[in-house]
């Protein structure tokens, strides 16, 4: 492998309407050392949870939370830069909308700064741009958006970083025996259509949009690794040691 788009949610970022910070700085320490070795993409969220640390507007609005996407995008772009730094990483901010990808114009540019800072071996952290697009224009959630910047970068893989340990084979929350699925070559319609479910306020899908960006990328011939985001010796096991311990593993069965 030598390019991955890392995506990281709400879920993970967040703690109790607050960026957990320990979780950003293990984080940040990964993509550092993952960096070393491969082409790193990081599609974050948490702009609107860390406008709400210092604006307490009701999220579910929508011009509250383009208000609180414009308050936390500096925000969190600061604190990944202060933690980057310490590990002498340069980043830089790429905001996107769905019609970026529609346009082959729009979409040759974003893909050859993203290229370009690539090659100066910057990172480039992405994000959805929430505060200029309207409703019709936005993916809705950072798992779409990861997919798709995945598939037009051409990256060998997409790491969705969440508040799950993976895919299991029926609802853990609902069932003590539920077992996590290794691989998956396919997924079904029912999955696919099933009721959106977060497990944190600011988050946007559930395991749905995960399951959707997946879709995407099968469709593709790409691949997708979901795990947890709390513990990242997971994804650290397998992109550095080979070793799937934890996790789902998305790929077609042609590969």
């Amino acid at each position: 492998m030598k390019r991955i788009v890392i995506k990281v949610g709400s879920g993970v970022l967040t703690e109790n309407n607050t960026i957990a910070k320990e979780r950003m700085l293990n984080l940040v320490a990964l993509v550092a050392k993952l960096q070393e070795r491969f082409e790193i993409i990081l599609v974050t969220s948490g702009a609107v949870a860390s406008g709400y640390t210092a604006l307490k507007l009701n999220r579910k609005e929508q011009i509250s939370k383009k208000v609180l996407a414009s308050l936390g995008q500096p925000i969190l772009m600061s604190s990944y830069k202060r933690k980057f730094e310490k590990h002498n990483v340069t980043i830089s901010q790429i905001l996107l909308t769905e019609e970026d990808f529609d346009s082959r114009k729009r979409t040759a540019i974003f893909t050859e700064i993203i290229d370009t800072l690539l090659t100066h071996k910057i990172l480039p952290i992405v994000n959805e741009n929430d505060i200029s697009t309207t409703p019709e224009q936005v993916f809705g959630d950072n798992d779409q958006l990861s997919a798709h910047v995945a598939h037009y970068m051409d990256a060998d893989l997409l790491v969705i970083l969440s508040d799950i340990n993976g895919y299991y084979d029926k609802n853990p929350s609902e069932y003590p025996d539920a077992t996590i699925l290794k691989e998956v070559n396919s997924i079904s319609s029912e999955a696919l259509n099933a009721e959106h479910s977060p497990n944190n306020a600011f988050a946007t899908g559930g395991i749905v949009t995960k399951l959707m960006a997946a879709q995407f990328l099968l469709e593709r011939g790409r691949k997708m690794f979901l795990c947890s985001g709390y513990d990242l010796s997971d994804i650290e096991s397998y992109l550095l040691d080979g070793v799937h311990r934890r996790g789902t593993l998305f790929i077609s069965a042609s590969r």
